[in-house]
């Protein structure tokens, strides 16, 4: 048997261990943290703010891997599963540059992160399941909202952090990518509410993630 070729038990350990090293371990990208390390508010109140925006955009790459990773697990298409893969390693890059962040501002990740990822494999294994069109327009609609999202972020963060807000910047131009990605591979608009319940699971994540 061709040892490239996972069983659905290695299939569900792998995702277990993405989700434990996620959640729990530093990591390191495949690219540079934007931005220059020495640059923090200098205010205490603004530097706890900061690392709260910084936790929940954190919480929100280990829901993007579990996601992707969900929809991966289900895709009916080779072409689909490589697409997402590639995605859910692209945001890896993301998640190691906000916990860089999150340790320069000396906090920490969310103590929930390992339940915003398991949430997010069922989610995602959902998406996949209902063909690969739907699976890739939730991840364009995710991509769009985490646009969003991020663009407030840097209407709420420090004007002095600099190094957040290079970060921040960065990860919404390649989230624009992403959502720009799935459509042309055949993404679909989603039908209402869908969008909308999306965007009440992330306002409990994102509130959530701010303080835990």
């Amino acid at each position: 048997m061709d040892p490239r070729v996972l069983s659905p038990l290695d299939r569900l350990l792998e995702l277990a261990d993405t989700g434990l090293r996620s959640s729990f371990a530093g990591g390191s990208g495949s690219r540079p943290t934007p931005g220059k390390p020495d640059t923090a508010p200098r205010d205490p109140v603004q530097r706890r703010h900061a690392a709260g925006l910084m936790r929940v955009n954190h919480s929100g790459e280990i829901a993007a891997q579990g996601l992707y990773q969900g929809q991966a697990l289900t895709a009916s298409s080779p072409e689909t599963r490589a697409a997402l893969e590639k995605a859910a390693a692209e945001e890896g890059d993301h998640l190691a540059w906000c916990r860089e962040r999150l340790d320069e501002l000396g906090s920490r990740p969310s103590l929930l992160n390992p339940l915003w990822y398991a949430g997010s494999v069922a989610i995602g294994a959902l998406a996949g399941l209902a063909g690969d069109r739907m699976s890739l327009g939730f991840m364009a609609e995710t991509e769009r909202q985490v646009e969003g999202h991020l663009a407030d972020h840097l209407d709420r963060l420090p004007a002095d952090d600099a190094r957040s807000r290079t970060i921040v910047r960065e990860m919404q131009a390649d989230e624009i990518g992403h959502g720009r990605a799935a459509l042309e591979a055949g993404g679909v608009e989603l039908p209402q509410p869908i969008p909308k319940l999306m965007r009440l699971a992330a306002r409990i994540m994102t509130g959530t993630a701010y303080w835990i």
